[in-house]
């Protein structure tokens, strides 16, 4: 072959590239939905079927509101599936609640191109290694997810994450603000960068937090709903996000009427914040406009 020719028919063909892979998605927009799954083994039990079902039956539901969350404003949804303290539960139970999670996450690995980042939260040392696995799996097949980041909350512990922050600390150089605090809690327990909580869904009738996301749920609205989660649908969802908007988040803030008055009676310098402060409550994504509720007489 010529030697003008090759050159030729090598600038005429130049070497493909292999196409980059966009950076993993930082979290999409919009409010951060953690809810407590809680009545399943009750669920069950009330239909004399071992409490099992009602975990399988809470998986379905999983899915169906996983679905209908980003047509909601939801931007992070996190997802209370395993406490530390559930250890305590029979072997059995936790058991098949850990193998139901396993096959969970092997299937939304396969589903990946929904749009959806799934990230677990919590101890990883304690499960098995097939699970630990099929976290990592899907964690890497969804990082490019973009429409919703999905966190399920498995062998969590906020006090726990708390805990391991502040061992940290005591090793950081000192003046470490909240912020950094923050995101020790997060490193301890494989939380990234999500926002804080906006609002805390719990069903099936209890009151009180359980030891989750304490720290991130300083702020948040709570929502405790008498419904078993088996029973739950998209439109309980819809139902609480719409009591979750009538409601006036002011961060320790004064109401909005009020706030005028609060500034000019204010030292100089606090006003600024005050301001600050108070726009933080307005801070919600266009599908979820504002509405102020009615005050009582």
């Amino acid at each position: 072959m010529p030697e003008d020719f090759a050159m030729q028919s090598t600038c005429q063909n130049p070497p493909r590239r292999a196409p980059r892979r966009p950076a993993p998605a930082r979290g999409p927009r919009g409010l951060h939905v953690a809810i407590i799954l809680d009545g399943n083994g009750r669920w069950a039990e009330a239909r004399e079927l071992p409490r099992r079902a009602g975990h399988w039956a809470g998986v379905e539901v999983v899915r169906s509101v996983v679905a209908a969350a980003p047509g909601l404003g939801i931007g992070t949804l996190t997802l209370y599936a395993l406490s530390s303290d559930n250890w305590k539960r029979p072997r059995a139970e936790v058991r098949s609640l850990l193998a139901l999670l396993e096959d969970y996450l092997r299937r939304e690995t396969l589903s990946a191109a929904g749009g959806i980042r799934l990230r677990v939260i919590g101890r990883r040392d304690r499960l098995p290694r097939s699970l630990a696995a099929a976290i990592a799996a899907a964690e890497r097949a969804t990082a490019f997810g973009r429409r919703l980041e999905l966190r399920i909350a498995l062998d969590y512990s906020a006090r726990g994450a708390i805990l391991a922050a502040a061992r940290r600390l005591a090793r950081a150089p000192e003046g470490a603000r909240r912020a950094a605090f923050g995101r020790l809690i997060a490193r301890a327990s494989h939380a990234g960068s999500a926002r804080d909580v906006d609002l805390l869904i719990r069903s099936g009738g209890e009151r009180r937090l359980s030891d989750f996301l304490l720290w991130e749920c300083a702020y948040a609205e709570l929502y405790f709903s008498p419904v078993p989660w088996p029973d739950w649908t998209p439109a309980h969802l819809e139902e609480a996000l719409r009591d979750f908007r009538g409601r006036e988040r002011r961060f320790g803030a004064l109401p909005a009427a009020g706030r005028g008055a609060a500034a000019r009676a204010a030292p100089r310098g606090s006003a600024r914040a005050l301001a600050t402060s108070s726009r933080r409550a307005d801070t919600l994504p266009a599908a979820l406009p504002v509405v102020r509720p009615r005050r009582n007489p």
